[in-house]
């Protein structure tokens, strides 16, 4: 059950995708973490298809990950007059905080934070930036705005405000429910949207526990403000490029993609980039060319994982799409320039010894010819260490931890394998040989490189490298 690429696929469950032998097509076709989108679905829904992930997970004897979404505070207008209203380029409307059978003179907005923190200036974007309105006048009561580009508003539809920094938690009571029921599954990373500044992870760590991995989404011109402190206190990160395409120019969307993903790897966090990346497979059996171009894009960037959304939840072609871009991703990696793309964009000079360690496993193994890097790791941090500096060859991480091998599922070049805990210097040798042989990285008379913590066991001390000759005897 080997991946012959380092980049990982995530794809989200829903209609298309939630019967259990379509699960196994998707991950036979690739997928290495699954994601459960609970603004969509009930809880019997998520709980029926991680049932069947976590057999599929025995049946196989692979690790898979599964990734809970939470939805987040969705900010929409309330009910209009007759349904919808049309809005022209240069008329003036207002929008209230209460009320219903709105008008253009009073436009339901049931969200009081918005008034209190929106200032002239300022624009609303409804239904995903089709309307656009610049705030002119705010009080408590009403705020009124000039349409820049006129269309229709209609009953409930979103509201992106990208200049406005609101005193929201991203943790709705919808979302503290359906965040104590998944991990309440064992689900293995929770994804946080719409957040705006480092105290929203706090809070959201202050609930999770460590059960599981963070996911900060970042889709808010706030967060990205804010970037260092959010990759530094989040477990991995996503690039969720459909609501930050809509709140920052769509041509600042890739440069701000390039700096997302740089900023994780020099963190050694897992980064997806996610929206859009297959989209016409929604209805159509390939891509467009440029919809290859982008999820390969990702791959030049040194992104951890790529993820399809509509694509598998609830398109036509959910095995082709994982296939597709499995393929891509696959032929991205050996194209002549990928290495030197990779290697350019590398971390530099390592400036703690743990980071030093891993980056001389790689450099070593790279000198030498080994077929893979061998990482006893408790926690994940030693394989992510590793995964930081992008090598040649392969990780194969061994944990004692079944939950740290399902997390991995995330993480660039790694092939995560469950084993009990080692005690001795000699059981790491043992132990690392018979399973790189087993899982078919290598076969005398290859050299392989060990990296571990000592003493063995404790989370975060990856001080140890040793190269290891494979007896073929």
């Amino acid at each position: 059950m080997r991946r012959y690429r380092r980049a990982k696929i995530v794809a989200t469950v829903g209609p298309a995708s939630a019967d259990p032998a379509m699960l196994k097509a998707l991950f036979l076709a690739g997928v290495d973490t699954f994601r459960l989108n609970f603004s969509h679905g009930s809880h019997d829904d998520h709980a029926r298809v991680h049932a069947s992930i976590r057999a599929l997970e025995a049946e196989t004897g692979r690790p898979i990950g599964i990734l809970q979404d939470l939805q987040g505070p969705k900010i929409r207008v309330g009910t209009i007059r007759d349904g919808r209203i049309t809005v022209a380029a240069g008329q003036r409307v207002s929008f209230v905080p209460d009320g219903a059978d709105g008008d253009a003179d009073a436009i339901p907005l049931p969200h009081p934070e918005i008034f209190a923190a929106v200032m002239p200036g300022h624009h609303l974007l409804i239904d995903d930036g089709r309307v656009d309105l610049r705030v002119t006048g705010v009080d408590d009561q009403r705020i009124t705005a000039e349409v820049i580009t006129g269309g229709v508003i209609s009953n409930r539809k979103g509201v992106n405000l990208p200049g406005t920094v609101l005193d929201l938690s991203p943790l709705t009571p919808k979302d503290r429910a359906d965040l104590a029921f998944g991990l309440a599954l064992g689900v293995d990373w929770v994804a946080l949207s719409f957040v705006q500044k480092p105290g929203d992870l706090i809070e959201a760590h202050g609930l999770i526990k460590g059960q599981a991995g963070l996911v900060a989404k970042v889709e808010k011109p706030s967060a990205l403000d804010h970037l260092d402190d959010i990759v530094r206190l989040a477990d991995a990160v996503m690039v969720a490029r459909g609501d930050l395409g809509v709140e920052i120019p769509h041509e600042e969307v890739p440069g701000r993609q390039k700096e997302i993903v740089r900023a994780c790897r020099m963190a050694a966090k897992p980064v997806i980039v996610a929206t859009q990346m297959l989209d016409s497979m929604v209805h159509a059996p390939t891509p467009t060319r440029a919809e290859a171009s982008d999820v390969a894009t990702a791959i030049y960037d040194g992104a951890d994982a790529v993820m399809l959304s509509a694509e598998s939840a609830a398109g036509d072609y959910p095995v082709d799409a994982v296939e597709m871009m499995d393929r891509i991703i696959r032929r991205t990696e050996q194209h002549k320039y990928y290495r030197a793309i990779i290697d350019a964009s590398g971390p530099g000079e390592e400036r703690t010894a743990p980071h030093a360690i891993a980056s001389a496993a790689a450099d070593l193994a790279a000198a030498i010819g080994a077929p893979v890097i061998v990482a006893f790791t408790s926690s994940g941090t030693t394989a992510a260490r590793i995964a930081r500096k992008r090598p040649a060859m392969q990780i194969l991480a061994i944990t004692p931890d079944e939950a740290v091998s399902r997390r991995l599922c995330l993480v660039w070049g790694v092939h995560a394998i469950r084993s009990e805990d080692i005690h001795t210097y000699e059981d790491m040798v043992s132990r690392a040989t018979a399973i790189a042989v087993a899982e078919d990285f290598a076969a005398a008379p290859a050299e392989i490189l060990v990296v571990a913590g000592i003493p063995f066991a404790q989370a975060g001390t990856t001080n140890n490298l040793r190269v290891v000759q494979i007896d073929g005897r």
